[in-house]
């Protein structure tokens, strides 16, 4: 008996996986391929040359999606006096210090981002294992940790995603909504791969783009021409 729905195994047959895809007909293909009523996001997963349980191969980072992920991103930001109101301006969806940590000890968190200013980092530090599993700590190597929160909550809101290699050496990062019109996908894909290109450990040798796939939230995994992105690039 089949472990997949007939809906699985028709989009599963879309896609041959003894081949790679240009990142146009890759594109096209996740689009074709999606059986769900939702509009689901397109995810990119690349594999990459590097060993992440050396500290000088780990590849962490953000960038901000030429054309954003489709969706309202809520934003948090841990600031006081001047800051707190620049955040506010800005279109922060919550601001505050210590009332917001007392509230996700209690468990809430209806926020996708945080950001915090550095001289709140030791309020912040109390609830870091709250915050750490769940992507949401602030991080100065993404730009989450700035007193220019101004700056940060912007680009939040206008797509920025930040990314991490896992112990395999991939990187998994939504790049849009499959609604999106093609075009805006390649940019936001391209977008990515040239963040991580840049962000290329010293210590990394040999191929760094080793493998990239890319689907969507239920669809299965189409294999891109690693040389034909490549050649796309800035």
């Amino acid at each position: 008996m089949s472990q997949f729905s007939k809906k699985q195994t028709e989009a599963r047959a879309k896609v041959d996986r003894a081949r790679t895809y240009s990142l146009t007909d890759a594109i096209e293909i996740v689009k074709d391929a999606s059986y769900s009523k939702f509009d689901e996001t397109m995810d990119l997963a690349v594999r990459l040359g590097v060993d992440p349980r050396h500290a000088d191969q780990m590849v962490r980072g953000a960038v901000v999606l030429p054309n954003g992920l489709g969706k309202e991103v809520r934003v948090l930001v841990f600031a006081k006096g001047e800051k707190e109101k620049a955040a506010r301006d800005a279109g922060a969806d919550f601001v505050g210090a210590e009332d917001l940590v007392a509230k996700i000890q209690e468990g809430w968190f209806d926020f996708d981002m945080a950001i915090a200013t550095p001289d709140m980092m030791g309020v912040v530090g109390k609830i870091g294992k709250l915050l750490g599993p769940r992507g949401l700590m602030p991080n100065p190597k993404v730009g989450t940790v700035t007193f220019d929160v101004e700056q940060a909550v912007k680009e939040c809101k206008a797509g920025k995603i930040e990314y991490r290699v896992e112990k395999a050496g991939i990187i998994h990062a939504p790049v849009g909504k499959l609604s999106f019109e093609s075009d805006k996908l390649r940019e936001n894909i391209i977008a990515l791969i040239e963040a991580l290109m840049k962000a290329k450990p010293s210590a990394a040798k040999g191929t760094y783009l080793k493998k990239i796939s890319l689907s969507s939230t239920m669809g299965p995994g189409v294999p891109l021409d690693v040389a034909d992105v490549a050649a796309q690039l800035t």
